[in-house]
């Protein structure tokens, strides 16, 4: 998921005239409110690596990758969202009908089930280095 988002930030990611970049920062960085709340919503994540995006913190853990998992908070420690890597196959039909027509013959690199603080839920699918959007019934929503 890491990769995900760093992607995403690095190719997409534009704002105010700067480019937004990911980057890679060291837990003893991270604001103890931030480590705090990130324990106390996900006790069992272990072997997080961290990183500083959009002035908000990202902790990524799991799978083989280390980045099944993804969720970023503000430096106050509120929670803004979850991103947990999904299988292609597991997105809804409507998305994979959507993809297979817009990019026809084209790779889903990867694959994403993001949950808002507000329970907001999206799907993404990384197509040609672009991030798709889709809201929770996979109706296509932007490409980032």
């Amino acid at each position: 998921m890491k990769k995900l988002i760093f992607t995403i930030a690095a190719i997409c990611g534009i704002q105010g005239g700067s480019i937004l970049v990911a980057q890679d920062i060291k837990s003893s960085k991270v604001p103890a409110a931030v480590t705090a709340a990130l324990m106390k919503k996900y006790p069992v994540a272990t072997k997080i690596t961290w990183e500083k995006e959009k002035g908000n913190y990202e902790g990524n853990w799991g799978g083989k990758s280390g980045e099944d998992m993804s969720v970023t908070f503000t430096p106050a420690g509120a929670f803004v969202e979850q991103v947990e890597a999904i299988k292609t196959s597991a997105l809804p039909a409507t998305v994979t009908k959507y993809l297979q027509a817009h990019y026809k013959g084209v790779k889903v690199d990867e694959a994403g089930k993001a949950t808002a603080a507000n329970g907001t839920i999206t799907y993404e699918a990384i197509v040609k280095h672009k991030e798709v959007v889709f809201d929770a019934q996979g109706n296509f929503l932007k490409v980032e």
